[in-house]
């Protein structure tokens, strides 16, 4: 091979992992998340797919969940623990969806926090075009007692990571999904986390959070939680008790018509959940009424979290209600 070929080959490879890299950045300008030069508007959903009879997370369902999420105009993702597959990272790339990747604090060494073993996940794929965030923890401010009973303890792990994360990659943002509103002094605590989650249940309302946020932060932020699920467990404003799709659809939409009505504050949501966990509150085999959850009390109508009922589809990937209303919102917002 002669030098002239070697040099184009090259100059060749070194346009073509610029222009990946191009397209694949996300930035924060002012409260806006930015993809691309573009503001991006997150329509996400959360997805964590258990099948039936099982507890682990599983994605052989992974092309007929994008179809339907495609369906619903999600263009985004969140997950609860890196996906350390590239096939199934190339399969939600290729389906025009990004994903928000949780890091968890200790995960028995699974590319957690403690261990330090989420750098080597970071390295991996931080030039992967379906990554849009890295996201450290989910609602860990209610569990101060896996921190030695002072959550100060987590936010200072957590700002160390989020420094760690931007040393090792200049191409996307770091998020923390915090239960609820953080107060000025965890503000103050975590300067290095770039846009805040939140997972917010306030009924089917969640419109006072987006002022209050104003007044503390001028980061941006996002609903990393928000909605209903479809199981009454009491007969109230015109929801019957049993299960009841029609309470998750309405609170869905009133949601999303607040989130929307928002977006000089809020950066989008990304709705819980995709399907049905038959695993979080009995037996796996079965679909069964109860589970409990931290802050739950302003979960739309009824206040109870019935944690095996949240999903826009069935466990079976059958459509809710709610499903037609968040494809209708999501499709119609730009």
């Amino acid at each position: 091979m002669n030098k002239i070929v070697v040099l184009i080959l090259v100059l060749c490879c070194s346009f073509s992992c610029k222009t990946h890299q191009k397209e694949n950045t996300s930035a924060i300008s002012k409260r806006q998340l930015i993809v691309n030069n573009k503001p991006y508007l997150i329509k996400g959903i959360c997805y964590h797919p258990v099948p039936k009879g099982s507890v682990n997370r599983d994605f052989k369902t992974l092309t007929q969940d994008l179809a339907l999420m495609q369906e619903a105009g999600i263009n985004t993702i969140r997950v609860y623990a890196p996906i350390d597959d590239a096939a199934v990272l190339d399969e939600i790339n290729k389906a025009n969806i990004k994903v928000i990747i949780g890091f968890g604090y200790n995960q028995n060494g699974f590319f957690d926090i403690k261990s330090g073993s989420f750098l080597n996940y970071v390295n991996t794929y931080k030039n992967h075009p379906a990554i849009l965030l890295w996201e450290l923890g989910n609602e860990y401010n209610y569990h101060p007692e896996w921190f030695d009973g002072d959550i100060n303890n987590w936010y200072k792990a957590m700002n160390a990571a989020a420094v760690l994360i931007h040393q090792k990659d200049t191409l996307h943002p770091v998020a923390t999904a915090h239960g609820e509103l953080p107060d000025k002094q965890t503000l103050n605590a975590c300067p290095n986390i770039d846009i805040w989650g939140m997972n917010v249940y306030r009924w089917d309302n969640p419109e006072s959070i987006f002022e209050q946020w104003k007044n503390i932060s001028t980061k941006p932020m996002y609903l990393s939680e928000a909605g209903g699920d479809s199981y009454m467990t009491i007969t109230k404003q015109g929801f019957k008790k049993g299960e009841n799709q029609k309470a998750q659809a309405t609170a869905n939409a009133n949601i999303l018509d607040q989130i929307f009505k928002h977006q000089d504050i809020c950066a989008g949501v990304t709705m819980f959940s995709f399907t049905d966990g038959w695993w979080k509150a009995g037996n796996p085999e079965t679909q069964d009424i109860g589970g409990w959850a931290p802050n739950s009390s302003g979960v739309p109508y009824d206040g109870s979290p019935n944690e095996e009922y949240w999903g826009i589809v069935d466990i079976d990937r059958n459509k809710k209600e709610t499903f037609n209303s968040i494809k209708t919102k999501y499709n119609n917002i730009k």
